[in-house]
């Protein structure tokens, strides 16, 4: 098991390494970073201090080199540096001569905002609550309808519940998340408000006009999670009508019944545990894919997270941020995939890891 772990994890290092290989370059030549960090206005020195810090006047492969040593949790920077990029971590060396270098194990420098001037990092971790709240909240949705919509199907096969919940998620699954929003933002949170209590926009938690207080307000949620959660309950209800089907038609379930187990108990605790498999692989992959499809829904319906800060990001070309937005988005992508591979040892132990 920690064999298997151990090289799951080294192949997402991987691939992580090759996604910052291209957020570096892809941002390349978009703009003039010196020149959107001091504004319109600026004299050739302060744009020249400007471009020293940010490693511009460096050749191109030097730039990239600096960029994985922010980006890496072993760096080597000197005392100059430490102190004035505010790095959080472990440093081995002198602190006396401001000039040398020091080997650290720290959390991943992103570089800092050309807007606000905050930390990356710090921007993302404040919005990143608000898109994993989001994301279990889609995902529970959909797992909760999904797979007993799904094994009522297959138990009710070729009946009217059968094909409304294929018919359903056919058309959940072909709708775009982005228009599906459109729609039931302005349905259920502008023309029907007054009946449903919702509004078409609305973060997390809400702020107290006198006191200045956040107050959690979990309302605001319904309308996002269940856009968000629309194309995974499809896709669940799909995939375990289908694993069901197969299942119930194996020579054991026809055996559990002719020993007199009731229907229920065949059907919950035998059949169903052995077609998660697929629904499991489902889950978890659009778990992962839900943070990435959360960007124009929290865009849509003004809730505060990663994706709303990545896209209003991109409309002030604030690369440092949008970059940032993809490793952390990325990084999440390969933790998840990690996990799901260990569930299906847990889940049905025909499954092996090597």
């Amino acid at each position: 098991m920690l064999k298997y772990i151990a090289r799951k994890i080294l192949y997402g290092f991987l691939v992580l390494i090759g996604v910052v290989v291209l957020v570096f370059f892809l941002f390349q030549g978009f703009g003039d970073p010196s020149r959107l960090v001091m504004g319109q206005t600026g004299d050739a020195t302060t744009r020249a201090n400007i471009r020293r810090e940010l490693y511009l006047d460096q050749p191109k492969w030097k730039q990239f080199i600096f960029y994985l040593n922010d980006v890496s949790p072993i760096s080597i920077y000197s005392n100059d540096d430490i102190e004035m990029k505010d790095l959080r971590g472990i440093f081995i060396g002198s602190k006396e001569e401001r000039n040398n270098y020091r080997v650290g194990l720290k959390v991943p420098y992103l570089r800092r905002s050309y807007q606000s001037k905050k930390d990356v990092g710090t921007i993302l971790m404040e919005a990143l609550p608000g898109t994993l709240l989001l994301a279990f909240a889609a995902m529970l949705i959909a797992v909760v309808i999904g797979i007993p919509l799904g094994v009522l199907a297959a138990i009710k096969q070729n009946s009217w519940i059968d094909t409304s919940s294929v018919f359903a998620s056919i058309v959940g699954i072909s709708a775009p998340s982005f228009f599906m929003g459109i729609i039931i933002a302005y349905l259920f949170g502008f023309v029907l408000s007054s009946w449903t209590g919702l509004h078409i926009t609305g973060n997390w938690f809400d702020i107290d006009e006198v006191t200045g207080q956040r107050h959690l307000a979990l309302k605001n949620l319904i309308l996002p999670a269940i856009t968000l959660g629309i194309r995974p309950l499809s896709i669940i209800t799909q995939l375990t009508r289908s694993a069901m089907l197969d299942v119930l038609d194996q020579d054991y379930i026809r055996t559990a019944y002719a020993k007199g187990l009731s229907g229920s108990l065949v059907v919950w605790k035998h059949a169903l545990r052995n077609a998660l498999n697929p629904v499991i692989t489902a889950i978890t992959g659009w778990f992962a894919e839900l943070l990435a499809g959360a960007f124009f829904v929290e865009y849509i319906f003004g809730w505060k997270g990663i994706g709303k800060v990545t896209v209003d990001a991109l409309e002030k070309l604030d690369f440092p941020v949008v970059m940032g937005s993809v490793l952390v988005t990325a990084t999440f992508f390969i933790l998840i995939n990690i996990l799901a591979d260990i569930m299906y040892g847990i889940v049905d132990p025909r499954v092996t890891l090597q």
